[in-house]
């Protein structure tokens, strides 16, 4: 395994003292999980279930390096600054005699003269109940319970079981047609957190508050007719029929599954129905959410429509609608894939988009153990997600820049508090809620990250050891204190080519094809190994409409050219807190000249494009020096080259 530098050294040490072992979910309701705490159990036939979050723990790897990074600053984050603007809402100051002055408020999306205000408490929430499960500290334990007891104070002096940081008038214009920034979308974010603190933390309180909120929502919108319906929800709503079907999981209250019908978005949802591929240049996460309440939907009642319609999306956006690191829209909006060239810009990638992409595989996984699904995963968290960090600050991007000679633009700890870092929040929280899923037959080992899986119901654990992608190997030990007959199902990626499997030592026939599962079945004992080599290699990836546009891929990684800092005019990399929407704006000041071709023989990359020692860089026959984009970070970079043959 390689060494840390001294940096990540730093960061270990500085965080475990916060830190210890535990297991990693995502903030969702994915199959499998949270046995005890549902009356409405997933009926739908699924192939595979997700582990609790406590069953799986990361060991040291970039990925728990991002995990405590994003803790060091979760925790830093004082409660009372996330409750002012509810409390301000709610009159709560009065009587406290200089209340509003002793509070040094936040900036950006949170400020006072936001409409979205109060949407990243809802994230943080979910990613408290997340890293208090990841880590078993008692300090994000302590963080959630007191923010959800700072919000029932403010839910009981508004006195109708309605809950946020900015006036029900906002709600009454959604709901009147008038001009308003997407109140719902924002309660959807409180909604989620509430429900994480009560499956993740097992808040009892968070839940009573959720049960009264959707209490009231439901008395609010249940008169509605069908115009005012249709006209009210053009308004973007995030995922909020996604929690009213988790809180109806929960409960069983059948009100809360009338409130996640209510949201259903015929315009949006009708023409998936029809397995019609009518996005155009609409808003791109205002569609996903949607389509993950469809997949709870047909978890809950086996509704055929939104299996097949899930599934259809899934596809739509994976061939039709994605760039190379995994990632979709330009300007946060779906175009063209027939002038996908054209939109190779700085403003591509939205972080939230990618967020809830890997959700809805998440689901999608359970239902058909799909190879295919777990590559998607693990080419979108790795050339996306991972590198939304900023190792140097923790900070996170709201895009994922691919125009030539841009760079990633981060945030700042107080002045930003965009939507993707609230989702942010989540993404470095939950890193192992893919690695593993399990059924009757067997468990699958999906992403190769070093980690410990305890299947509780087989008396087995399994450690992964591996420095993976900078290695092709990983390492899989079984510890059983009785000997176990069960089948391990290697995942077969269709990156790979020829791979090579060891048990004990001992070489096994390998028949399966790349795209599908290598199957390991025997009785297996305590101390028992398995070795597989996955043997990566380069390719050229080139945009649908100009084959001389084109990314350079090594097995699931994303290679991006380093630029230098020319030209880079302070504050950049990061975002300008003086400035509400830079991250929309940006000026990248790209120096012209930038040289953004690549010389080389796309069927045979390796002639032109050479590994350089035992890490992941590489150089060009033009003297490029390449490595995977999730490392390259505050210097400008390019991913998608104007091919030349050499």
């Amino acid at each position: 395994m390689k060494k840390y530098n001294d940096m990540k050294r730093k960061v270990f040490i500085a965080v475990m003292s916060l830190v210890v072992s535990g297991g990693l979910s995502s903030q969702s309701v994915y199959p499998g999980q949270h046995s005890g705490k549902l009356k409405k159990e997933t009926i739908a036939p699924m192939q595979v279930k997700s582990f609790d979050l406590k069953d799986v723990r990361l060991l040291p790897s970039r990925f728990r390096e991002n995990m405590m990074r994003d803790s060091m600053w979760m925790a830093s984050i004082e409660v009372d600054r996330m409750l002012h603007s509810f409390r301000t809402n709610a009159g709560v100051f009065a009587g406290r005699e200089g209340g509003y002055m002793t509070v040094k408020k936040l900036g950006g999306w949170e400020s006072l003269d936001c409409e979205l205000r109060g949407h990243t408490t809802g994230h943080l929430l979910s990613a408290y109940g997340l890293m208090y499960a990841v880590t078993g500290s008692e300090l994000f334990k302590h963080k959630g319970d007191s923010l959800v007891s700072g919000l029932a104070e403010v839910q009981n002096a508004l006195g109708n079981g309605y809950l946020s940081a900015y006036p029900e008038e906002l709600i009454n214009r959604n709901i009147r047609g008038t001009s308003v920034w997407a109140p719902w979308y924002t309660l959807h974010k409180l909604f989620s957190g509430l429900i994480d603190q009560y499956l993740y933390s097992d808040n009892q309180k968070a839940l009573e508050i959720v049960t009264r909120m959707a209490d009231w929502a439901y008395h609010k919108l249940k008169p509605l007719d069908e115009v005012t319906r249709r006209k009210m929800i053009r308004n973007e709503f995030g995922g909020i029929n996604e929690s009213f079907y988790n809180l109806y999981a929960i409960t069983g209250d059948e009100r809360y599954r009338w409130l996640a019908r209510f949201f259903y978005h015929n315009e949006v949802i009708d023409p998936l129905k029809e397995l019609r591929d009518d996005l155009g240049t609409k808003h791109t996460n205002t569609f996903i959410p949607k389509v993950l309440a469809e997949a709870r939907n047909y978890e809950l009642t086996e509704d055929e429509d939104s299996r097949k319609l899930s599934g259809f999306f899934w596809h739509t956006m994976i061939d039709r609608h994605t760039f190379a690191p995994g990632c979709s829209s330009d300007k946060e909006h779906y175009f063209d894939p027939d002038h996908f060239s054209k939109h190779i810009s700085g403003y591509t990638g939205e972080t939230c988009c990618t967020y809830n992409m890997l959700k809805l595989s998440s689901h999608l996984f359970c239902w058909t153990a799909d190879a295919a699904v777990a590559d998607y995963y693990e080419w979108a968290l790795y050339n996306h997600i991972l590198g939304q960090q900023d190792p140097h600050t923790g900070m996170v991007t709201y895009f994922l820049p691919l125009l030539s000679g841009s760079h990633k633009v981060y945030s700042t700890k107080e002045n930003s508090f965009w939507c993707c870092v609230g989702s942010g929040f989540e993404n470095h929280a939950k890193y192992g809620e893919a690695i593993y899923y399990h059924n009757d037959k067997g468990i699958y080992v999906n992403l190769f990250i070093p980690s410990v899986v305890n299947w509780r119901e087989k008396g087995l654990t399994l450690r992964q050891e591996t420095d993976f992608p900078a290695e092709e190997t990983t390492v899989l030990t079984i510890e059983a204190q009785n000997p176990v007959e069960t089948t391990v199902y290697l995942r077969y990626p269709s990156w790979s080519k020829g791979v090579k499997v060891f048990v004990n030592g001992k070489k096994i026939a390998v028949k399966q094809k790349p795209g599908s599962y290598i199957a390991i079945t025997r009785l297996w004992k305590d101390g028992d190994r398995i070795t597989a080599d996955y043997p990566m290699c380069l390719r050229v990836e080139t945009t649908p409409d100009n084959p001389q546009k084109g990314a350079l891929i090594y097995g699931p990684l994303v290679l991006a050219g380093e630029r230098g800092t020319d030209g880079m005019q302070a504050p950049a990399p990061d975002s300008n807190p003086a400035l509400y929407n830079d991250y929309y704006t940006y000026d990248y000041h790209i120096p012209a000249g930038l040289r953004t071709t690549l010389k080389l023989d796309v069927e045979h990359p390796e002639r032109s494009v050479q590994r350089v020692g035992t890490e992941l860089k590489f150089t060009t026959s033009q003297g490029d020096m390449i490595e995977p984009l999730y490392n390259i970070h505050r210097q400008r970079y390019v991913v998608y080259w104007d091919l030349e043959k050499e």
